[in-house]
């Protein structure tokens, strides 16, 4: 058994669990301190702010079913490991960077978008299907980056 490749594996799954579930909570915080604020004026726009702060949360769920992924590559999960070289342990850590990295950044930047469309629900009650919409923009490329981990990952033959 080569530990190298089961290393890189386990750090490539830790690494899209771990930073797109960073960038997720970083979102969801962000947005929450805003929807709080709104909530002390009007706690009825409780279920506006909720779906709006829970965006952001998406990109951790990407980034834990590639982690997912991974280790069912190679056996971790649920079965028996299979033999893994230093070379594919790396192609699998790599094909888990995207949705890494992607939901990572896209799900900070969704949090400030949801927050400020918090803020526009707030004044503008009326244009929630909008205020739904830019945040959802941004969800556009975390799905991207988790389909290209996705590819990458089925691609890898061990």
């Amino acid at each position: 058994m080569d530990y190298l490749g089961i290393t890189f594996v386990v750090l490539g799954a830790a690494l899209a669990a771990g930073m797109a579930g960073i960038g997720s909570a970083i979102g969801v915080g962000i947005a929450g301190e805003v929807g709080a604020g709104v909530m002390t004026e009007d706690p009825g726009k409780f279920g506006l702010v909720l779906m709006l702060q829970a965006l952001p949360g998406t990109q951790g769920i990407y980034g834990l079913l590639i982690a997912f992924f991974a280790m069912l590559k190679v056996g971790l999960v649920g079965g028996a490991p299979v033999p893994c070289d230093w070379v594919h342990g790396l192609a699998v850590m790599f094909a888990c960077l995207p949705i890494a990295l992607g939901g990572w950044i896209s799900a900070i930047s969704q949090g400030k978008t949801s927050a400020a469309c918090i803020q526009m629900i707030a004044k503008q009650p009326g244009e929630a299907g909008k205020a739904v919409i830019l945040p959802a923009m941004v969800e556009t490329y975390a799905v991207l980056a988790l389909l290209v981990s996705i590819l990458l990952m089925n691609g890898i033959s061990l």
